[in-house]
């Protein structure tokens, strides 16, 4: 049988452990599974999407629960920049809980990211904008056709029906293990594509994911046997999203046994700071962007400086990279793929090493591959 990041696939079965090395490992694959599917659908997609695009004022919101919420995180900096239109991210879990805090009467298109697409809050998310937006529009970002999502946004079709238009990710993105990862590349991936399309940073992200499942393994792998029971991630703009998704891959996979904490280089000094004593590993996600890149390097010297941390590595363009390839075509929103790649790859070997099953790491069902036990209250105006 076929190994996965330098173990066998019997050795994995053995350890729980499997399902989520082998997910970690297809991304790159799938990724361009994913944008030849897009290319395939891409007069359809046209034609949901350019009369919306064409609203001067409409709003698109980024939305999803958990870690498909970081992806509207990584996507609005990007995209606000290179399109200047007004995109927001906003948690489904937070929509939820206040509606009008968050939903605007303007036109406005909601883009929801879900892997199984049966969250309580997505799909209340999309009813409520529905019953209290006089126009709405939704694009449905989905690995499982199956999902209540997918099905009321028109997967069984492949398309879309009414206002609404569901894109299906590549089949196998609909990760069977605990912690998203595929599912979660895969839709930030194709967000990527759909809203600002790059051939050459598409294939500069694949290449240094490729290098990094290929070349960086066994780097990660003595990494993760460090003792280390706390971690930082560290990162701005649209690596600041990626820093929450990093930081709570760990949390997941190692069943909270490492303590995991994420903040931006600059927010980190007023008073995170402090979480930092000799059991915690920092790493710090370099950003692309030259003038964002000095405060990376300012904050870097300073915990050198303050040798409190037990391990203090930086993710970087360059390190990300093979040493023959140019890192530089590369913004934050596709250098988080390979930053996350790497990342997934650290919380699996530190599940490993404390001897837990990373595609079940919480077998006593308190924390579930799909949230239960959420109660959707029926939302009024003058609530």
């Amino acid at each position: 049988m076929t190994d996965f990041l330098n173990h066998s696939a019997e050795a994995l079965e053995a350890r729980n452990s499997l399902r989520t090395a082998m997910e970690i490992c297809q991304q790159p694959r799938v990724w361009r599974t994913a944008r030849r599917s897009i290319a395939g659908k891409r007069d359809e997609i046209d034609q949901f999407l350019q009369p919306l695009l064409a609203k001067t004022d409409l709003r698109i919101i980024f939305c999803g629960a958990g870690t498909s919420a970081f992806i509207g995180e990584i996507l609005t900096p990007c995209l606000r920049h290179k399109l200047s239109r007004r995109f927001d991210a906003v948690s489904t879990t937070d929509l939820v809980a206040n509606p009008a805090q968050y939903l605007e009467q303007s036109p406005t298109l909601m883009v929801s990211f879900a892997r199984s697409g049966d969250s309580p809050e997505s799909v209340a998310a999309v009813n409520l904008a529905d019953r209290l937006l006089d126009e709405c529009h939704h694009l449905v970002l989905t690995c499982n056709p199956d999902g209540r999502l997918g099905l009321m946004s028109g997967s069984e079709t492949g398309g879309g029906r009414r206002n609404r238009f569901c894109l299906l990710m590549p089949a196998e993105t609909n990760d069977r293990s605990f912690a998203m990862t595929s599912s979660f590349t895969s839709m930030l991936v194709s967000g990527l594509i759909l809203f600002a399309g790059d051939s050459e940073q598409f294939e500069a992200a694949v290449t240094a994911s490729e290098y990094i499942l290929s070349q960086k393994i066994r780097e990660i792998e003595l990494l993760a046997r460090q003792r280390f029971k706390r971690l930082v991630v560290l990162g701005a703009g649209a690596l600041s999203g990626i820093a929450k998704e990093a930081a709570l891959k760990c949390l997941e996979l190692t069943s909270g046994q490492v303590v995991s904490f994420n903040d931006t280089p600059l927010g980190f000094r007023h008073g995170p700071k402090s979480v930092i004593d000799e059991s915690t590993l920092i790493v710090h996600l370099y950003s692309s962007n030259p003038y964002t890149h000095q405060y990376d390097r300012d904050l870097y010297a300073e915990l050198q400086k303050d040798a409190r941390a037990k391990l203090l590595i930086a993710l970087s363009p360059d390190s990300l990279m093979p040493a023959q390839q140019e890192a530089a075509c590369m913004d934050d929103a596709w250098l988080s793929l390979p930053c996350i790649v790497y990342c997934q790859v650290l919380a699996f070997y530190k599940a490993l090493a404390l001897g837990i099953g990373a595609d079940n790491p919480c077998p006593s069902g308190e924390v579930n591959r799909v949230v239960h036990g959420v109660n959707i209250h029926r939302y009024t105006e003058a609530s």
